[in-house]
């Protein structure tokens, strides 16, 4: 099953739950939380990190990845294998913003496919398989769609917060010993200009395909889907951890976190206090995601929170105090149809 098809299905059967029902227990979060910080240690290792049993995190996780509320991803940094990630934000006519957001779903190049503006806009995140535009089918497709009324495409230049972190690292319950206790070793330093694109072989792909769709797949099932050893399938998903090329994720329902209002925040700020401003962004806790881009809005973030109420007063409070701010814009979103895709293999 395609990892746009698992999407799908967790998300129709949360639906089908009332929000208490998808809420996440104290115990629920701390699991969540133990994953976030390392999707793919094991059970020993998070039960020792929080206190329980190797069997009682086993069945906890069983249950909750049943149950569709959690899901462990594998994912990659384009920007390490010489790929360019892209916000693009597409206006459509009302009637067709549904169906065109779902054509877009279901393409391997694109992740984080929304529905924003009352069902009149599509935002998304596209990765192109080169530096440019030009290497994106997608891209160049949409703005010929007659259905279309306007596409922008925003190059993301640096994620100030996201990628392997998410909300769940600001407001979960571990303490900071724990949250130690589980940082896998050997994090991998801050990509720069200069740091050296990672050459990926056919075995590299086909092990990063898989484990897209489930990160915290058994060696064994990896190395039988793959015809490599379980020996080699450890070291190499070690390596490319190391190299800052894989990273795990945590994809959950909006609404297991109960953060209810989520919006899109595109910032101008002035070019000088972008590196500040952008760090600054990322330590507010209702912040998801928060990078650098192209254009005159230079700086996006997502935003989670429970109600509108709480929006607007961080809006007036502390994104009115963030330095160097010229103009806000916001977009509420109303619908994802997609969350973190599987891998788009990168060209030989």
């Amino acid at each position: 099953m395609r990892g746009s098809d698992i999407m799908g299905s967790m998300k129709t059967y949360l639906d089908t739950l009332s929000r208490a029902d998808r809420a996440l227990s104290e115990e629920d979060l701390a699991l969540a939380h133990a994953l976030q910080i390392n999707g793919r240690a094991s059970f020993r290792e998070i039960a020792d990190a929080l206190g329980v049993s190797d069997q009682t995190a086993a069945r906890r996780w069983s249950r909750l990845r049943s149950a569709g509320k959690l899901r462990v991803l594998g994912l990659t940094d384009p920007q390490r294998l010489g790929d360019s990630p892209w916000v693009v934000r597409v206006r459509c006519t009302p009637d067709a913003a549904a169906s065109i957001g779902e054509a877009m779903a279901r393409r391997t190049d694109t992740t984080w496919v929304n529905l924003s503006s009352g069902g009149t806009e599509i935002s998304c995140s596209v990765r192109t398989r080169g530096p440019g535009m030009e290497e994106s089918p997608l891209l160049q497709k949409l703005p010929r769609t007659p259905q279309v009324v306007d596409v922008s495409a925003h190059c993301l230049l640096h994620v100030f917060f996201g990628q392997d972190l998410s909300t769940i690292n600001k407001s979960g319950p571990l303490t900071a010993a724990q949250v130690a206790q589980l940082t896998p070793s050997g994090a991998p330093e801050q990509a720069t200009a200069d740091t050296p694109w990672v050459t990926l072989d056919a075995g590299d792909r086909q092990l990063l395909d898989l484990l897209a769709r489930d990160g915290r797949a058994a060696p064994g099932e990896l190395a039988a889907a793959t015809g490599l050893s379980p020996s080699t399938v450890r070291r190499r998903i070690a390596e490319l951890r190391a190299a800052g090329v894989l990273y795990f994720d945590v994809e959950y329902h909006p609404d297991v976190l109960q953060r209810n209002f989520r919006a899109a925040l595109w910032l101008e700020v002035d070019p000088s206090r972008l590196a500040e401003a952008g760090e600054a962004l990322a330590a507010h806790p209702e912040v998801s995601f928060a990078a650098a881009v192209t254009g005159t809005a230079n700086l996006y973030a997502s935003i989670d929170v429970a109600t509108a109420q709480l929006f607007y007063r961080y809006l007036t409070e502390s994104v009115a105090a963030l330095p160097g701010l010229r103009h806000t814009a916001t977009v509420p979103i109303h619908r994802t149809l997609k969350g973190p895709g599987p891998y788009l293999p990168t060209r030989a």
